[in-house]
């Protein structure tokens, strides 16, 4: 059989309500050479008999037992034939360009091995004027993707040669999910990656999905792929006590640090990042977004020490009082600080 150029992965669980108008905006694109890998992930309602409806020699569906989205991801790697996989969720919705954009800007960027695009987000069965319009330049990205994730994961297509390199997606319960930010991570320290700047998916957002609820092991492994990141760029071993801080504070887990960060430190990690990453042209802006982030990151630090932070996770009417008061603390220390970083980088600009 001729090997088709692009590999469409569509892994579904219990989701008959969209995934018929899923399968629809792939057989609908422009783009016509392809496979498309669908595989039922133990769905226990009728996923099943909507892709029985669609007659469409490219569909290869397969069922299994539940093993989890990466696992079934990467059973759809290792089933694919083309020179580019493709990503589709069972809720999601592609606009039928979108595989021929895609290709045009593979085949003419051959470094280029992550490419998303951009989306506009559905909340439930309402298209929102909400979108995801994440950076697209490689220098811009490898910046975000210190801290976060600035993919759609439904959206983007990989090179297939480079995940033969990299690895697929990660099963380890410790670092995932999210699955998708631990590969781009990886795909990111090796190779260029791309956002084209148009809409060319719906993100369908449905309430209770796993990134929107819970504690979760979520931000436990996020917390632990933003140090690695950081770490990896900064040249400092994964385990360093300030880079696990930094992620920690960035992701919400501030409460779990015994002792109070060394900001300066921190500070000092994030530019030297940033020098390992960034085109010298996007330089001098990253440096001042850390040190904006390390700003806030300390004012709201300080702001915890006042009275009025232990009244926050309290009921009652003091609640409301504690809330205006924290926040005005935050803003005070902010522009004192901000005042002092002023000052303090005028006396530098100034020495010999």
């Amino acid at each position: 059989m001729t090997e088709p150029i692009v590999s469409v992965l569509l892994p579904v669980y219990n989701c008959e309500l969209y995934l018929g108008a899923a399968i629809q905006s792939i057989l609908s694109q422009t783009f016509a050479d392809y496979e498309f890998i669908i595989i039922d992930d133990g769905s226990t309602d009728s996923s099943a008999s909507v892709v029985d409806r669609f007659h469409d020699s490219r569909i290869h569906f397969i069922q299994q037992n539940n093993q989890g989205l990466a696992s079934t991801l990467n059973r759809g790697i290792c089933l694919a034939r083309g020179r580019y996989i493709a990503r589709q969720d069972a809720d999601d919705l592609s606009y039928p360009n979108r595989f021929a954009l895609q290709v045009d800007y593979m085949e003419r960027h051959p470094r280029c091995a992550l490419l998303g695009t951009w989306a506009q987000i559905m909340e439930g069965e309402t298209l929102s004027e909400r979108f995801h319009r994440h950076p697209t330049a490689a220098s811009e990205l490898r910046y975000q993707l210190l801290f976060n994730n600035p993919f759609v994961h439904s959206s983007v297509m990989i090179r297939r040669s480079v995940l033969d390199k990299v690895g697929v997606y990660s099963t380890d319960p410790e670092r995932q999910p999210p699955e998708d930010y631990e590969l781009w991570s990886r795909i990111a320290r090796e190779h260029d990656i791309a956002n084209i700047p148009r809409i060319l998916q719906v993100y369908r957002e449905i309430p209770g999905s796993l990134s929107r609820v819970g504690p979760s092991p979520f931000r436990r492994s996020l917390i632990k792929i933003c140090a690695e990141n950081i770490s990896t760029a900064a040249g400092l071993p994964a385990d360093d006590k300030d880079v696990i801080a930094l992620a920690a504070i960035i992701h919400g887990g501030a409460k779990d640090l015994v002792q109070k960060p060394d900001f300066d430190r921190l500070h000092a990690i994030l530019l030297t990042a940033i020098t390992h990453i960034a085109d010298s042209s996007d330089s001098a802006r990253f440096h001042r977004d850390s040190s904006n982030l390390i700003l806030s990151i300390r004012a709201s630090w300080l702001a915890r020490e006042s009275p009025a932070y232990g009244l926050l996770h309290k009921a009652g009417p003091l609640r409301n009082i504690a809330k205006r008061l924290w926040r005005l603390s935050c803003q005070l220390r902010s522009v004192t600080m901000g005042n002092r970083h002023k000052h303090v980088s005028s006396l530098g600009r100034g020495a010999k």
